[in-house]
């Protein structure tokens, strides 16, 4: 039996997206941003969460601001939001097998771009992850409530194991090195793969799979295609998700700040339920950008900015990487051996700005990004 040809109409044009999730992808990349760029300076010695323990105060302030507000919470946000397109993409098509298809081949996409991506730039990639997901869990696309959130919920302790894992690592071992600082480009990439292919499936994957659910639970009731409809749960969800973030990152921002030294048992358990916390986090800031979506209507300028960025999201995901990789990295401009924690969010944010002016100027010339082109051409044909 002959296999069915996916062709091109199967992918969603541009004019037919909603604006809720492309605005929240393009304000988590502002997140991610923001928590990427630390990860590329030289340190003596770092916390949990990658800062250096010896900055400037001004250092230290933007690291206690980023690990309540920024880290572990972008990646449980993207999760989310590709759970949900993911769910959105299956309803479209009425045969399963079809759609199993269609979300595989992007799953072994992404797990290529990601490697890619990982062997030239940045070991911290998250795309892998995320083609993981969607090679192991198309299945679940279809199955009933219960079944995702069962799902949601029971991947909750594999999480903290294996971060109770990775925080015992760090007391035993420290912090290691960021492959970021290596100046042979040779001897970097052997340690940015390294790195990456053991993050990839533990961290980063059991990072991902809670959210994920919740996002595809999300997406069958369409909860960002129509923000307005859904605006009291979107705030229930922002404002008990925030909270939990933000009270369950305290532990461990008093720990890297060097406010609180408790017993190691004690510091690995924050650093769990910091990450666990997260996850609460990231559901709470994809709704909180739905409820902004649904108070612009028309949207405004900066919401048409933001959805230009987040409708190429994978195209300024990896534009990150390469400013980083040309400011930060000891073989091009070095500027990681230089400055610390609050300068390198500074920067961080004026790329992502300049990602934004990419996408608008994109948007503008009526294109989509380039990685976009190229992931549907690969998905779809021609």
């Amino acid at each position: 039996m002959s296999t069915p040809v996916l062709t091109a109409p199967a992918a969603l044009p541009v004019a037919e997206r909603s604006l809720a999730p492309d605005l929240a992808r393009g304000a988590m990349l502002l997140l991610i941003a923001v928590a990427h760029a630390h990860m590329y300076l030289s340190y003596d010695d770092a916390g949990f969460r990658g800062y250096a323990l010896d900055g400037a105060p001004l250092d230290r302030l933007v690291a206690g601001v980023q690990i309540l507000f920024v880290d572990g919470r972008a990646l449980p946000m993207f999760a989310a939001l590709f759970g949900y397109g993911l769910a959105r993409l299956t309803a479209r098509r009425p045969d399963p097998a079809e759609a199993r298809r269609v979300v595989r081949r992007r799953g072994l996409l992404l797990l290529a771009f990601g490697f890619a991506h990982a062997l030239l730039l940045f070991f911290g990639d998250i795309l892998a992850a995320y083609g993981i997901v969607a090679l192991l869990f198309a299945g679940m696309l279809r199955r009933g409530d219960r079944a995702l959130l069962r799902a949601a919920a029971l991947t909750i302790p594999l999480h903290v194991l294996v971060l109770a894992l990775l925080g015992l690592a760090t007391v035993t071992g420290g912090h290691a090195p960021s492959p970021t600082v290596i100046a042979d480009p040779l001897e970097a990439v052997g340690m940015r793969l390294a790195v990456w292919s053991a993050m990839t499936p533990t961290f980063f994957l059991v990072s991902a799979l809670p959210t994920f659910f919740l996002g595809v639970w999300a997406g069958r009731r369409r909860v960002l295609d129509d923000p307005a409809a859904h605006r009291p749960f979107l705030r229930r969800v922002a404002v008990a998700g925030i909270a939990i973030g933000v009270l369950g990152g305290l532990p461990l921002t008093a720990v890297d700040l060097g406010v609180w030294a408790p017993a190691d048992g004690v510091s690995i358990g924050a650093y769990a339920l910091h990450s666990v916390a997260g996850i609460a986090a990231g559901a709470g800031y994809a709704a909180l950008a739905g409820l902004f979506a649904a108070r612009t209507s028309p949207p405004g300028r900066v919401a048409r900015a933001l959805a230009a960025c987040g409708q190429r999201s994978l195209t300024c995901y990896v534009l990150q990487s390469v400013a980083f990789t040309v400011i930060f990295t000891p073989f091009v401009l070095g500027l990681g051996d230089d400055v610390g924690d609050a300068a390198a969010s500074g920067i961080a944010v004026a790329v992502w700005l300049s990602t934004v002016l990419v996408a608008v100027a994109l948007e503008r010339a009526g294109s989509r990004g380039p990685l976009e082109s190229l992931l549907r051409r690969l998905t779809y044909g021609r």
